[in-house]
Protein backbone atom coordinates (compact mmCIF):
# COMPACT_ATOMS: atom_id res chain seq x y z
CA UNK A 1 0.00 0.00 0.00
CA UNK A 2 1.18 3.53 -0.74
CA UNK A 3 0.24 6.38 1.56
CA UNK A 4 0.06 10.12 0.97
CA UNK A 5 -0.58 12.62 3.74
CA UNK A 6 -2.11 16.01 3.01
CA UNK A 7 -3.98 18.86 4.67
CA UNK A 8 -1.17 20.58 6.49
CA UNK A 9 -0.64 24.30 6.57
CA UNK A 10 -0.07 27.39 8.68
CA UNK A 11 -2.54 28.01 11.50
CA UNK A 12 -2.63 30.23 14.55
CA UNK A 13 -2.38 29.02 18.12
CA UNK A 14 -5.77 27.54 19.05
CA UNK A 15 -6.75 26.84 15.47
CA UNK A 16 -7.75 23.61 13.76
CA UNK A 17 -6.65 21.50 10.81
CA UNK A 18 -7.75 18.16 9.39
CA UNK A 19 -5.09 15.94 7.90
CA UNK A 20 -5.86 13.19 5.43
CA UNK A 21 -3.93 10.05 4.60
CA UNK A 22 -4.96 8.66 1.22
CA UNK A 23 -4.04 5.08 0.44
CA UNK A 24 -3.71 3.16 -2.76
CA UNK A 25 -4.79 -0.46 -2.79
CA UNK A 26 -7.64 -2.33 -1.18
CA UNK A 27 -5.41 -3.81 1.55
CA UNK A 28 -5.72 -0.52 3.45
CA UNK A 29 -8.99 -1.81 4.90
CA UNK A 30 -7.16 -4.73 6.52
CA UNK A 31 -4.55 -2.77 8.40
CA UNK A 32 -4.34 -0.86 11.63
CA UNK A 33 -2.84 2.57 11.00
CA UNK A 34 -1.21 5.47 12.81
CA UNK A 35 -0.09 9.08 12.62
CA UNK A 36 3.41 10.14 13.60
CA UNK A 37 5.12 13.52 13.55
CA UNK A 38 8.68 14.75 13.27
CA UNK A 39 10.51 17.99 13.86
CA UNK A 40 13.99 18.65 12.47
CA UNK A 41 16.71 17.02 14.52
CA UNK A 42 14.35 14.76 16.44
CA UNK A 43 13.04 11.25 15.99
CA UNK A 44 9.67 10.64 14.45
CA UNK A 45 7.20 10.29 17.31
CA UNK A 46 3.91 8.50 17.71
CA UNK A 47 0.76 10.63 17.74
CA UNK A 48 -2.28 8.35 17.39
CA UNK A 49 -3.32 4.90 16.17
CA UNK A 50 -6.53 3.31 14.94
CA UNK A 51 -7.67 -0.25 14.34
CA UNK A 52 -8.54 -1.51 10.87
CA UNK A 53 -12.26 -1.22 11.67
CA UNK A 54 -11.99 2.16 13.32
CA UNK A 55 -13.46 0.97 16.60
CA UNK A 56 -10.25 1.25 18.58
CA UNK A 57 -8.01 4.30 19.00
CA UNK A 58 -5.05 5.36 21.12
CA UNK A 59 -3.37 8.74 21.56
CA UNK A 60 -0.18 10.07 23.02
CA UNK A 61 -0.91 12.14 26.13
CA UNK A 62 0.27 15.33 24.41
CA UNK A 63 -2.67 15.32 22.00
CA UNK A 64 -5.36 13.49 23.97
CA UNK A 65 -8.59 15.47 24.04
CA UNK A 66 -7.46 17.73 21.17
CA UNK A 67 -6.85 15.35 18.26
CA UNK A 68 -9.19 12.72 16.82
CA UNK A 69 -8.08 9.92 14.54
CA UNK A 70 -10.63 8.31 12.23
CA UNK A 71 -10.85 6.44 8.95
CA UNK A 72 -13.24 5.81 6.09
CA UNK A 73 -12.43 2.44 4.58
CA UNK A 74 -14.84 3.01 1.71
CA UNK A 75 -12.71 6.00 0.71
CA UNK A 76 -9.48 4.25 1.78
CA UNK A 77 -8.55 7.34 3.73
CA UNK A 78 -7.52 8.03 7.31
CA UNK A 79 -7.92 11.38 9.03
CA UNK A 80 -6.50 13.35 11.92
CA UNK A 81 -8.70 16.16 13.18
CA UNK A 82 -6.51 18.55 15.15
CA UNK A 83 -8.18 21.13 17.37
CA UNK A 84 -6.79 23.60 19.90
CA UNK A 85 -3.45 23.49 18.12
CA UNK A 86 -0.35 24.66 19.97
CA UNK A 87 3.03 25.83 18.68
CA UNK A 88 4.55 22.59 19.99
CA UNK A 89 2.36 20.68 17.51
CA UNK A 90 4.46 22.16 14.69
CA UNK A 91 5.97 19.24 12.78
CA UNK A 92 5.79 17.21 9.60
CA UNK A 93 3.01 14.66 10.02
CA UNK A 94 3.25 11.17 8.50
CA UNK A 95 0.87 8.25 8.29
CA UNK A 96 2.04 4.67 8.55
CA UNK A 97 0.72 1.15 8.21
CA UNK A 98 0.92 -1.03 11.32
CA UNK A 99 2.86 -4.23 10.65
CA UNK A 100 2.68 -5.53 14.22
CA UNK A 101 -0.99 -5.11 15.17
CA UNK A 102 -2.82 -2.44 17.17
CA UNK A 103 -1.79 -1.89 20.77
CA UNK A 104 -2.92 0.69 23.31
CA UNK A 105 0.56 2.06 23.97
CA UNK A 106 3.21 4.32 22.51
CA UNK A 107 4.79 2.76 19.43
CA UNK A 108 8.04 3.11 17.51
CA UNK A 109 8.59 3.70 13.82
CA UNK A 110 10.00 0.19 13.33
CA UNK A 111 6.50 -1.20 13.86
CA UNK A 112 5.11 0.65 10.86
CA UNK A 113 5.86 0.87 7.16
CA UNK A 114 4.61 2.40 3.91
CA UNK A 115 5.56 5.89 5.03
CA UNK A 116 4.74 8.32 2.30
CA UNK A 117 5.53 11.99 2.02
CA UNK A 118 4.46 13.87 5.09
CA UNK A 119 2.47 17.05 5.37
CA UNK A 120 3.82 20.07 7.21
CA UNK A 121 1.88 21.70 10.04
CA UNK A 122 3.02 25.04 11.42
CA UNK A 123 1.28 26.60 14.41
CA UNK A 124 2.17 30.22 15.03
CA UNK A 125 1.99 31.79 18.48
Amino acid sequence: VQLQASGGGLVQDGGSLRLSCAASGSTFRSYDMAWFRQVPGKEREFVAAITWSGDGTFYTDAVKGRFTISRDNAKITMYLQMNSLKPEDTAVYYCGRDIMGFRRKMRGISEYDSWGQGTEVTVSS
